[in-house]
This record gives structure tokens, C-alpha cells and sequence, in this order.
């Protein structure tokens, strides 16, 4: 990508845009396009076009999504398959008639089968059922990479696929309704060490396994990949190493200061029983992740004092961190 190229980040203000965001400037981009969901409503088609062919974009790093946890898409399974298929559907269909010269698009380790071998190749995508707890956001991302495959078939669009694995670090969502498994329990363990309680209540067993990599290490990966690769096969991109539910706990109680009891409510749903992904074809093209998950779990703690959590409260339950 050159320096002065317009670049458009489709979701700046989400933790992923907003890490691809700091990654382009660092890296001396700055003739960045963005707008937040105000300005452009990326599920009306008609706004799209306007925006593609007014502005002109060179490049698209296509982070915009409807994302959450288990208990989100239980909840809301029309509305993640729905805003998911009409961002990407949209934004890629315009890429392509309007100019841009390559679009990233942003998956998700969930399309995987739930019983994938592990850990997870490329190549094991549609080789058997999905997840049921997470299958609208799914089938939705795989519709989007098959897109992006697709117009790079018929019209020689230039798109490549990123599949992430579980994402966390600054900007993420500590809704407990809402987050994924890594900020809920960030938040669970901050505020049960502010308030004092005498326990915290995880969901499952404890014992599924996963793979977490810092935003800002999957900011540089989509960047690297942008400027070096262009083929139809979609990348997973992860950290190439997984933890338990469990041993995530400890880690979290131990970067807020918790020195409660950790109970485990068997009565939820664990979903996918391990998910690490095979990241084998990303470091043969010369990229490996940065941050280990203790680093990232204290930045994204100190930036969720910052910036997350009422000043009032900021340093209550801050344990090791001050």
C-alpha cells in the first residue's frame, strides 16, 4: 500500500477497527476514510454505493460486525445473522464496483465445525456441523468469505479472508450481557475485588480450552497481510497456543487482585469443547504474534481502568496493577 493511498477502515471504533486504525498510522498511513455508524449506515445499500462512489477508497480493511458472547447470540440470533450479511454484502459488492484495489475481510474462528481435529486448519471449513450457541454470526462470516472468493473468481476482485480467533485488549466490550468469555470475566473479577464479594460464579465446567490473541497483534497481522498476500485461501490468525477456562480465571483473578472463591455453574453451556487454530500457512509468510496472553490480559486491564470503568471506581479492586 502506498503512504498517500485512501485507506478505509469499515468499523474504526470497534476494538478491531480501532487497532487496524493505530496500526496504519503507526506505520505512516494517513489518508485514512472513516466514518462512524452515524455517518454511514453500512446495512442501507443505497449509503454504501454514495459513500464508495463519492470517496473512492484505494483499500478496505472490513472490521465492521455484530459481535458477542454466547448469551448475546442466544438472544439475538436474527440480528447477528441479519447486520452481519447485510455490512459485509454491501460493503464488498461496492469494493468491487467502485474501484477498490483490495479488501480485507474480517472472519472468525467460529466458522470452524464445532468437532474440528485440532488444532484447526484451513482447509476444515464446512467439514462438519457448526456450533450451535454461535451459528447465525457463522453462517454469515462463512458468507462473506465465500463472497469475497466468489468476486475474486467472476470479476478478478482483488479480496483477501482473515480468520481471527478469539480477540481481546483495548476498546473491547465488558458488557456482562453482551462480551465474550475474556472481558466478562475481566469485569466479574474487577468488580467482585472492588465490592469484596467472597466468590465469583464463571459459567460451564471450566474445562474448554481456547485460544486468545491480543488486538493489537491481529492489527498488525491484517496490515502485514494486506501489503504481502492476495490468493483466494482464506489465513486464520491466532496466538498458535490455548488455555482453559479455568486456568484463564486464575489468570484473571490474579491481574485484578481477586483472592476469592471461583465457582463453577455446570448448568451453562461450555460450547466448542477446544478451538485452536493451525496458524502454520500465516508464520510461513513470515508473521508470528507479539504479546503473551499475561502482558495482554494486564494492558487491556489498565486500559479498562482508563478508560472503561467510572473514575469513581477506577482503582478500586486494582490489586498488582498499582
Amino acid at each position: 500500500m502506498e503512504k498517500e493511498a485512501r485507506i478505509y477502515v469499515a468499523g474504526h471504533r470497534g476494538m478491531v477497527g480501532s487497532a487496524i486504525v493505530r496500526q496504519l498510522r503507526q506505520n505512516g498511513f494517513t489518508n485514512l476514510l472513516l466514518r462512524t455508524r452515524e455517518e454511514l449506515d453500512l446495512t442501507r445499500q443505497t449509503d454504501v454505493e454514495a459513500f464508495f462512489r463519492d470517496r473512492r477508497p484505494d483499500y478496505v480493511f472490513l472490521a465492521a460486525a455484530r459481535v458477542g458472547g454466547i448469551h448475546a447470540n442466544r438472544t439475538y440470533p436474527a440480528d447477528f445473522i441479519y447486520n452481519n450479511l447485510a455490512i459485509q454484502t454491501n460493503v464488498i459488492d461496492a469494493a468491487s464496483r467502485y474501484g477498490v484495489r483490495k479488501l480485507l475481510f474480517l472472519g472468525s474462528s467460529c466458522i470452524y465445525p464445532r468437532e474440528s481435529p485440532q488444532p484447526i486448519k484451513e482447509e476444515y471449513l464446512l467439514a462438519g456441523p457448526l456450533e450451535e450457541t454461535n451459528q447465525w454470526y457463522a453462517v454469515a462470516k462463512i458468507a462473506g468469505l465465500m463472497m469475497v472468493q466468489a468476486y475474486r473468481r467472476q470479476y478478478g476482485f482483488h479480496g483477501i479472508s482473515l480468520m481471527p480467533t478469539n480477540l481481546y485488549g483495548p476498546g473491547d466490550n465488558f458488557d456482562l450481557a453482551t462480551s465474550h468469555v475474556l472481558p466478562a470475566l475481566l469485569r466479574k473479577f474487577h468488580d467482585a475485588a472492588a465490592e469484596g464479594r467472597p466468590e465469583v460464579t464463571v459459567w460451564g465446567s471450566g474445562r474448554p480450552r481456547r485460544e486468545f490473541l491480543y488486538v493489537d497483534d491481529l492489527a498488525e497481522a491484517a496490515v502485514f497481510l494486506m501489503e504481502e498476500y492476495d490468493a483466494e485461501e482464506i489465513v486464520n490468525v491466532g496466538a498458535g497456543k490455548d488455555i482453559s477456562i479455568a486456568e484463564l480465571a486464575e489468570l484473571i483473578a490474579e491481574t485484578t487482585g481477586y483472592q476469592g472463591r471461583i465457582v463453577y455453574d455446570t448448568s451453562m453451556p461450555d460450547g466448542t469443547p477446544r478451538k485452536l487454530l493451525d496458524i502454520s500457512r500465516l508464520t510461513a509468510l513470515g508473521w508470528k504474534p507479539r504479546t503473551s496472553l499475561r502482558e495482554g490480559i494486564r494492558k487491556t486491564y489498565e486500559w479498562f481502568l482508563s478508560e472503561a470503568e467510572p473514575p469513581e471506581r477506577r482503582r478500586s479492586g486494582a490489586g498488582s496493577l498499582f
